[in-house]
């Protein structure tokens, strides 16, 4: 029978956010369909022509997400009955905008949000640009961390450590996000008019994460 050790490893790494997402929502009802769809599309205008003033090409407003909806409301009629009532078409439009973490660029688009016409809801989002270069660096830790650990045992064991036979790792996605802005401070931000850019003074805090790796060696 071959003989097998088998130990799990864990890595863990800090990671300085340097990426901004700009995430923004708008919406509105029109009583018709085609006005609804002309008004998202004219809001949308408004805001590339606004951010377009900050150096951003058109394309850079990226959309995650669109849909419109009949919407009702609950109104009492004249007999004290409930009822649902139609109220016109409501269009949702999200989109994104990602660039460099940086407090001037930063402060350069909340500026121009605050100058534009259309005044959409927003968050912003603070991650790395590279996720996958990150998700590599904790998978080799944690693997150095199951080597570490699998060298300890058989050391104690008195017997040596083979070939990695099988390496066990479940993919999937990883929150590498911090949105150190609340809504109520970005709710205000937008509605300032200033000429120049807005200074902005944000240090998001370092993101931490963990992965693990389990890894069979052969015992010799």
């Amino acid at each position: 029978m071959e003989r097998l050790i088998r130990v799990k490893g864990k890595g863990k790494l800090s990671v300085r956010p340097d990426w901004i997402r700009l995430l923004l929502h708008m919406s509105g009802v029109k009583p018709a369909y085609e006005e609804s769809v002309e008004a998202s599309a004219r809001e949308t205008k408004t805001l590339q022509e606004a951010l377009s003033a900050v150096g951003f090409d058109a394309s850079a407003l990226k959309t995650q997400n669109f849909r419109i909806s009949a919407k009702y409301e609950s109104r009492n009629d004249e007999k004290g009955n409930w009822r649902q009532e139609f109220v016109g078409y409501e269009f949702r439009h999200d989109l994104k905008l990602e660039f460099e973490a940086d407090n001037a660029r930063l402060g350069q688009v909340l500026s121009a949000l605050a100058r534009c016409e259309v005044r959409p809801e927003f968050e912003i989002v603070y991650t790395v640009k590279d996720p996958e270069a990150v998700k590599n660096q904790l998978i080799g830790r944690a693997v150095a961390d199951s080597r570490e650990k699998a060298e300890a045992l058989t050391a104690a064991a008195g017997v040596g450590l083979g070939q990695i036979l099988n390496i066990e790792y479940a993919w999937g996605d990883m929150d590498m996000t911090v949105r150190p802005v609340g809504n109520l401070m970005m709710a205000k931000a937008v509605r300032i008019g200033a000429e120049d850019a807005m200074e902005m003074n944000i240090e998001p805090e370092d993101i931490d994460m963990d992965d693990t790796v389990t890894v069979t060696w052969q015992l010799i």
